[in-house]
């Protein structure tokens, strides 16, 4: 029986960014789980996925995830990426979805007890500031455990409760059987989009950048 029966709950995944901490940790999201689990603390009125997508691509990576998402309890809100040349004459591609999130969060505040907020991304300080006031409590969700950080400093202040993923993989990390082998990782790491590169490279490094392009294609979770 779930300890806070009244507890009325949305959740508001910021995808990418959840993959990098995830990917960082050196574990995959089992999206299942994750939906279960946040069940049994009250009652889960929305679980939004947040995820830009290259739309001109015949083949997009990330759209058996967003599939099972769709039919699977997420509300699943997609936008396609844009491309931009940076100051080096390079080309580069974009995905935000800041102002879906911030929008969707500020309608369902007055009808959710507890926003739990999986991105480490401190613009989203503002945006716990504005809920925190329409009387919501903030779970944001990122980890501390990486070098650097995951998680800006000032979201991580401003929150009700701050919670590391890594205290949650046992509950929410995909078992291990079921990750692709090696070469099979290794054949479809082409296919990463690049927004999810370039949206994290800083924080990744380089030898955290190959072990996500490599674990990025697994298909629909089970």
């Amino acid at each position: 029986m779930s300890p806070f029966p009244t507890n009325k709950i949305a959740l508001f995944i910021d995808g990418a960014n959840l993959y990098a901490t995830a990917k960082t940790l050196g574990f995959d999201i089992d999206y299942k789980r994750l939906l279960k689990e946040f069940q049994s603390r009250g009652t889960l009125l929305r679980a939004f996925y947040y995820s830009a997508i290259i739309e001109d691509q015949e083949y997009s990576s990330i759209r058996p995830l967003i599939d099972w998402l769709d039919y699977n309890g997420y509300s699943v809100v997609t936008k396609a990426t844009k491309e931009f040349i940076d100051a080096f004459g390079r080309r580069k591609v974009k995905g935000n979805m800041d102002i879906e999130l911030a929008v969707d969060a500020m309608e369902l505040a007055e009808h959710i007890d507890q926003m739990v907020l999986f991105s480490g991304d401190g613009d989203f300080r503002s945006l716990v500031e504005a809920v925190q006031r329409r009387g919501v409590r903030v779970t944001v969700i990122s980890t501390i455990a990486s070098q650097p950080p995951m998680i800006a400093d000032e979201l991580r202040r401003q929150a009700d409760v701050f919670t590391d993923l890594v205290e949650l993989q046992s509950k929410l990390g995909r078992d291990p059987s079921e990750r692709l082998a090696p070469r099979e990782r290794d054949d479809r790491a082409a296919r990463l989009p690049r927004f999810l590169q370039d949206d994290h490279q800083d924080r990744l490094g380089e030898s955290q950048r190959s072990d996500a392009l490599r674990g990025h294609r697994k298909g629909p979770p089970r």
